[in-house]
């Protein structure tokens, strides 16, 4: 399979980026997206030229590093898919493929195509954990809990923290990503102690790290790769409302 690739080149933050063009042939349709920029910046390297940096860890869908903004769809064209789960056989022999970072002022360019993606780590330090004090190690069936509320609650913590919700959102809203890891805990016994807290200071972080507001256009829920509801959206709003009031009524 031939390929032309539109990739967005950055030196650094402080830089004026831009695509560049390039040819690339003989690629496997087997072959995973990160396999190809691999591929890809072999060919870079041995020609003399710059590699192409990107993002990747696991490349097993788990990691969340690997996010790339791939023909204007956050990991490109597959639903409930990473881009390293992606495969060449997806697109069309001879096409052309726009290559983009994810675009948000909380999340900066590093270079090419890697973003500062610290933000999320700021808003789950902020209040994405529970403070139990339990002495030695409890048997897992100590605390039992609802099979449907731990159902549900997992459908929240499969949540990888990509980001592809933040770059599918027009207004680069975090709402599905904090919405789901105020939920995780929040249906769960173990969180229940603080949650009014929790979700108080996971938001107001949200907002002093630059995220815009949820418009509810649905758009993070359509491209988040795990499938991610936008049910967890109105649970967090329920959520934060009934911590206002209450902090209120104090």
């Amino acid at each position: 399979m031939n390929f032309k690739l539109k990739i967005w080149r950055q030196k650094n933050a402080a830089t004026k980026g831009k695509f560049e063009d390039y040819t690339l042939n003989d690629v496997s349709p087997e072959m995973s997206f990160l396999q190809m920029l691999d591929y890809f910046n072999d060919k870079l390297i041995t020609e003399g030229g710059q590699p192409v940096h990107f993002e990747h860890d696991c490349r097993e869908g788990i990691c969340g590093s690997c996010g790339l903004y791939i023909n204007g769809r956050p990991h490109g064209p597959l639903r409930n898919t990473t881009t390293c789960e992606l495969h060449m056989r997806e697109f069309e022999d001879g096409s052309t493929i726009v290559i983009e970072p994810w675009r948000s002022r909380a999340f900066p360019i590093i270079k090419d195509l890697v973003v500062d993606r610290s933000s999320f780590e700021e808003v789950m330090l902020a209040g994405g954990f529970v403070n139990i004090n339990t002495g030695g190690a409890l048997d897992a069936n100590t605390t039992p809990i609802n099979k449907k509320i731990s159902d549900r609650a997992f459908d929240a913590a499969v949540c990888i923290g990509c980001g592809a919700c933040v770059a599918a959102c027009k207004n680069s809203s975090a709402a599905l990503f904090v919405s789901a890891k105020v939920s995780q805990f929040a249906m769960l016994p173990q969180g229940k102690t603080e949650a009014a807290e929790r979700v108080e200071k996971m938001v107001a972080k949200m907002d002093d790290m630059g995220f815009g507001f949820c418009s509810n256009t649905y758009a993070c829920e359509f491209d988040c790769p795990k499938g991610i509801s936008v049910e967890f959206i109105a649970q967090m709003n329920r959520e934060f409302f009934s911590a206002k009031v209450c902090s209120h009524k104090k």
